[in-house]
């Protein structure tokens, strides 16, 4: 007879798949970004283990209503959702995390059809294995296959394997994320990896009233300013550079006509920054800004318009009581 920990492992398996030709690493866009006119750091590593559990943080802060308005889609729709293809079906995860909202419908899942395979995508191997080895210990019925790697690198390389109706999931309004092309080529790759018939499910943050949105991006505690200035430590440790952190301020303000909220971290004074291993120094005026994130806000339109440029159509709409965040089903055409 298996042991219980046999039995979790034997229902999990990681694939690592290696960065694509041309995909810039960490040092590279570090290097790009701080030496370009308008410094900008790429969001993605915001999220290294340290900036993880900041997030984690950040989403049980009152003014990050953005989780707990999904959580709330996810509750009181779940078993409606989990239906709407009418199959047995697998989940595919752009970006699991922690996977806490993910675990609301692979529950109701395996009370329909019993069994399901969870195919998480994620660029932290830790984290991946982490929460991958608690869902199948969590649930008996679970079986995983973690793909480690950039979201277009597993795309890209069509590593994906799968027999049934899929259903992929990209929560948390991630896509808001990336600038509109690149959200564009994202979806495409991710329709190219399906098949026609098979869902898309998009969690997205509504656009709303400025207040309220720079809120959720600056609290009052300033978590999100130590999950902003994390990335700085990051390059501090990782790189040997030397920015003195207490140097620069979190600044986030919603830009109403591009529909984003927008996060910087900004010098206090001018100072210059030597960057260690990539063997340059890097001067900053007072006031001078990197540009960190931005999140992109949507109505229900544009997030049909989106589907539509990138092969999938708009099928079905969930909104929290509040109607501040929307959770949408697209289908691959």
């Amino acid at each position: 007879m298996q042991s219980p920990d046999t039995a979790v492992a034997d229902r999990f398996q990681l694939i690592e798949v290696p960065r694509g030709n041309g995909v810039a690493s960490f040092a590279d866009d570090v290097r790009a970004g701080l030496g370009a006119p308008s410094k900008r750091l790429p969001s993605k590593y915001l999220y290294d283990r340290v900036g993880s559990a900041l997030f984690d943080a950040i989403m049980h802060l009152p003014e990050y209503y953005l989780s707990n308005a999904e959580t709330e889609i996810l509750r009181e729709s779940g078993w409606e959702i989990v239906r709407v293809l009418d199959e047995p079906m697998d989940f595919i995860e752009l970006g699991s995390g922690s996977a806490v909202k993910t675990r609301l419908l692979i529950a109701e899942a395996l009370r329909v059809q019993g069994q399901l395979r969870y195919s998480p995508i994620d660029i932290s191997i830790e984290a991946l294995r982490a929460s991958s080895l608690a869902l199948v210990e969590a649930f008996p019925g679970l079986s995983v296959r973690a793909y480690a790697g950039d979201y277009f690198d597993v795309l890209a390389s069509r590593a994906l394997d799968f027999d049934r109706r899929m259903l992929a999931m990209y929560m948390g309004s991630n896509i808001g994320n990336y600038e509109p092309a690149q959200a564009r080529r994202l979806l495409k790759l991710l329709a190219a990896a399906l098949r026609p018939g098979d869902g898309l499910l998009l969690g997205t943050d509504l656009k709303k009233d400025r207040a309220i949105l720079e809120a959720a991006y600056d609290d009052p505690v300033g978590v999100t300013a130590a999950f902003n200035k994390n990335l700085l430590e990051r390059i501090n440790q990782e790189l040997g550079a030397g920015f003195d952190v207490r140097n620069f301020t979190h600044v986030a303000f919603y830009d109403e006509a591009r529909g984003s909220v927008d996060s910087f971290l900004e010098a206090r004074r001018a100072c210059e920054v030597d960057l260690g291993s990539l063997g340059m120094r890097v001067a900053f005026a007072e006031g001078e800004r990197i540009h960190t994130e931005s999140s992109y806000k949507f109505s229900d339109r544009d997030v049909a318009e989106l589907g539509a440029a990138s092969g999938f159509r708009l099928t079905s709409t969930w909104h929290d009581r509040a109607h501040r965040f929307s959770v949408h089903l697209l289908v691959r055409a």
